[in-house]
């Protein structure tokens, strides 16, 4: 496949509409005091999507018309938490759930 002068442009302004609305908004807040209010109410919103995304797989809505749990990522997901709570880093968390899920796929 050969690369043309015009397919470059597509990707730089894909690039530019998916990069500037992600940077401009802290462009603008940088030099801003927000209220404490606010500060308070933005420091909820890693917890929020976080728990969107756990929750999210947590249950089995195909199977059928009742919401299930789906249970190899429910093993999976106590040992992480309890990992993710006494170590509160990161990484050993990711890298622990990755093997968690990766041995609870191996054995079941």
């Amino acid at each position: 496949m050969t690369t043309t002068a015009s397919m470059v442009w597509l990707i730089i302004g894909c690039a530019l509409v998916t990069w500037l609305p992600r940077i401009i908004p802290f462009i603008f807040v940088r030099s801003v005091k927000l209220p404490d209010v606010v500060m308070k109410w933005l420091s909820f919103i890693p917890v929020c999507i976080l728990s969107a995304l756990v929750i999210e797989n947590l249950l089995d809505t195909e199977s059928g018309k009742i919401v299930t749990l789906d249970w190899p990522v429910f093993i999976t997901f106590v040992p992480t938490l309890i990992i993710a709570l006494v170590t509160k880093s990161l990484s050993i968390t990711v890298v622990a759930g990755v093997i968690i899920m990766a041995a609870v796929r191996f054995f079941m």
